[in-house]
């Protein structure tokens, strides 16, 4: 599987989009500071993921939640 995830910080004025096989593992290391885009603004909680069995859509999806219209869906509806 393949998830696809949005993190915040705990004030909620810092978003990030990421990718992972291991989410649990992969907010560990944010958290840890191992992350350089999320390293300066933690703590980080899971704001929503979604699974993914194929990762070619699970790539899509990411980049799309990276792009303006997709950050304005995420903000709206995630």
């Amino acid at each position: 599987m393949k998830y696809v995830y949005i993190l915040e910080t705990l004030d909620s004025f810092h978003f990030y989009v990421g990718i992972t096989d291991d989410l649990r593992a992969r907010l560990a290391k944010h958290n840890a500071g191992e992350v350089p885009h999320t390293s300066k603004y933690g703590p980080w909680r899971l704001k929503t993921y979604v699974a993914f069995s194929n990762e070619k859509q699970a790539v899509a999806f990411e980049k799309y939640l990276k792009s303006a219209s997709g950050r304005a869906f995420a903000k709206k509806r995630l």
